[in-house]
């Protein structure tokens, strides 16, 4: 008996010691001031930031970044925006999981010691049982969920691409607006100079007896009516400015260093055939890529309920001394699955693959639907485009007109003044026209997941 307890003792003594290298607790808890002072240190001129670049294309003479445009200002969101570190995070837990899941189910030993109080001399008093659990693997259930944890990880790291797309598309919206209210205040600006110029004419002349009072109120109410509207725009430029900065992941104190670009070019005033639009769309979005593999985790899930049918086996063999008798046994057992054989559960799962199969099917027809209006606003939006430009190529020239008018005494003041008034509203109409161009074309992106620029597609002529 003693060398039995000793046999015990012995398997028993690897198991204690193996406790040591056992990983403990460690609290962490979220350190706010540490996270401001994360947040401050955040600067678009540091070493790490500049090799980011470097790797993503940018020549050592660009750099460091004097003057920031709509694509420098992506890669800074890309470098210090938090969203992204979330996405990459979740990515990591994911193909943790995959790893765990691909781990073999671990056997478990089982020991149990006993003594009788029996005054039977000559059964022995005491009794040990040794055991072993081996989990069998029926109908490849392991692998079929290593497949499914597989799945779940190609989502999440699609899902860092789709927030990379929201960061930049966020980021382009924020940088149109604020692109366009800087033309706007630059355009009501010189409109309020042309309001003033005319207050002043109508000043004069009712001084001289040449105009009435109700003619120079109209004029001053025009004048504070387009004052107001300039305040306004010069407090929404500042708005999209600090959102510009939160959506570059920048603090304010470190955007206020950048110099921006002026940028109000168009990507362009041709049309893209909606064909392509609508092949690029179903090729690269990513919400469609993500929604397949939804569909195809539902077919792993599916598989597994199938193979649940099957009952998991365990393996028992073991050793027991028991008051002087050594027996040796092997036992099996398993779940009773085989009298239902998983019916709802299979049903369920089926079921699930019907509605993933569905709204695969309902996103695809949306895409194709919203690329055909959104092909027709960026028709649409061409086209008045074009016609802004020519209405101010002939106010423009009116402009001149009147001007050589002036200079032969032909008409006054006045008259040249209201026509360069007429000149400025053409040149608002036009930057609205643009502006509605240019955020169809974003809209046309945001379709596509992907810059019409490098699209791939054709120009129309």
């Amino acid at each position: 008996m003693r060398c039995k307890l000793n046999t015990l003792r012995f398997m028993l003594i690897p198991l204690m010691l193996s406790a040591c290298s056992f990983q403990q607790y460690q609290a962490k808890p979220i350190d706010t001031q540490a996270n401001l002072a994360k947040l401050a240190k955040k600067d678009p001129n540091s070493p790490a930031f500049q090799a980011f670049l470097i790797v993503h294309g940018y020549k050592s003479d660009q750099l460091p970044v004097k003057v920031w445009g709509l694509e420098d200002l992506n890669y800074c969101a890309l470098f210090f925006h938090p969203s992204l570190d979330l996405a990459k995070a979740k990515y990591q837990t994911a193909a943790l999981s995959v790893a765990t899941t691909a781990k073999s189910a671990i056997p478990s030993l089982n020991a149990n010691l006993a003594r009788s109080n029996d005054p039977d001399p000559v059964k022995k008093p005491y009794a040990l049982g040794l055991s072993i659990d081996l989990p069998l693997d029926i109908a490849d259930k392991g692998e079929i969920r290593v497949g499914h944890a597989k799945h779940l990880a190609e989502i999440a790291q699609l899902q860092i691409a789709q927030t990379a797309w929201e960061l930049r598309s966020n980021l382009a919206q924020t940088w149109l607006d604020y692109q366009a209210k800087l033309h706007q205040i630059r355009l009501l600006t010189k409109e309020q100079a042309e309001h003033q110029a005319i207050v002043a004419i109508y000043k004069k002349r009712v001084t001289l007896g040449a105009a009435s009072n109700v003619v120079l109120s109209t004029a001053n109410l025009q004048l504070q009516t387009n004052a107001a509207l300039l305040n306004q725009a010069q407090q929404q430029s500042t708005t999209l400015y600090n959102q510009l900065a939160s959506q570059a992941g920048l603090p304010l104190v470190q955007f206020n260093k950048l110099i921006l670009k002026s940028d109000l070019s168009l990507q362009s005033d041709q049309d893209w055939p909606l064909a392509e639009l609508q092949k690029n769309a179903l090729l690269n979005r990513l919400d469609l890529r993500i929604a397949l593999l939804r569909y195809a985790s539902m077919e792993s899930k599916l598989k597994l309920e199938i193979a649940n049918q099957y009952p998991d086996l365990i393996i028992s063999p073991g050793y027991a001394y028991e008051f002087g008798d050594s027996v040796w046994s092997l036992g099996l057992s398993g779940l009773l699955s085989l009298l239902h054989k998983n019916k709802l559960a299979i049903a369920e799962a089926s079921q699930l693959r019907e509605v993933e199969a569905t709204q695969f099917e309902v996103l695809q027809n949306q895409i194709m639907a919203d690329t055909v209006v959104a092909h027709g606003e960026l028709s649409e939006a061409r086209t008045a485009l074009i016609k802004q430009k020519s209405l101010l190529n002939e106010q423009q020239l009116q402009e001149k007109r009147m001007a050589s008018l002036l200079a032969a005494g032909q008409i006054d003041r006045l008259a040249f003044t209201l026509a360069k008034l007429e000149t400025v509203l053409a040149e608002k109409n036009l930057a609205a026209a643009q502006y509605h161009y240019n955020d169809a074309v974003r809209k046309l992106e945001n379709l596509m997941e992907k810059p019409l620029t490098s699209a791939g597609v054709t120009y129309e002529s």
